[in-house]
């Protein structure tokens, strides 16, 4: 049996840094054994199926593999559909009403606790919002990330070394449920 997955690479092509062409990682997905790849974007989104491992066998293997052809580390998170869809359909924010670029979903590698982000004054960011959801965060910045002064408390809050976490704004997280639909 297979299994559809989306690998989320953090940190690439942004800036001109840490350059990986999309297609160069279909290849190196395809090279690894993997079926039905396909990026979307330039930053990072690969889906593809697999008839083994598990997410997080298959986000190191990605990973190893990355920095193996490139010369350089990155952190590669890796969730199947089931996951990505009840992401989406747990938004506490009212998505269809909102622009895409005023909602993000940060997904971590592993489950975090609200004591993470316990040192946030949250009222003083208002309107922005979070909220912790499964193995992720929900963030509303109605004037988009860029300008979120919430989203800048919350990174420096959330990188430890045990857990890693990428953003991906609401078209994305969509996109991603549809790519990863069997």
């Amino acid at each position: 049996m297979t299994t559809t997955y989306a690998a989320l690479l953090r940190g690439i092509n942004v800036g001109g840094h840490r350059k990986l062409p999309m297609a160069e990682l279909r290849t190196l997905l395809t090279g690894l054994g993997h079926d039905g790849v396909r990026t979307h974007l330039q930053s990072g989104q690969a889906v593809f199926t697999a008839g083994r491992g598990d997410e997080e066998s298959l986000a190191a293997e990605l990973a190893g593999a990355i920095e193996e052809r490139f010369g350089f580390a990155v952190d590669v998170i890796v969730r199947d559909h089931a996951y990505l869809r009840a992401v989406a359909e747990a938004c506490p924010f009212p998505a269809a009403e909102l622009e895409a670029r005023q909602l993000h979903v940060t997904y971590f590698s592993a489950p975090v606790t609200a004591d993470r982000y316990a040192g946030v004054d949250a009222p003083a960011h208002l309107p922005e919002e979070f909220r912790l959801g499964d193995r992720c965060l929900y963030l509303y910045a109605p004037e988009g990330l860029g300008r979120s002064k919430l989203a800048e408390v919350l990174s420096r809050s959330r990188h430890a070394k045990e857990v890693i976490g990428t953003t991906r704004n609401w078209n994305t997280v969509l996109k991603l449920v549809e790519l990863t639909a069997p």
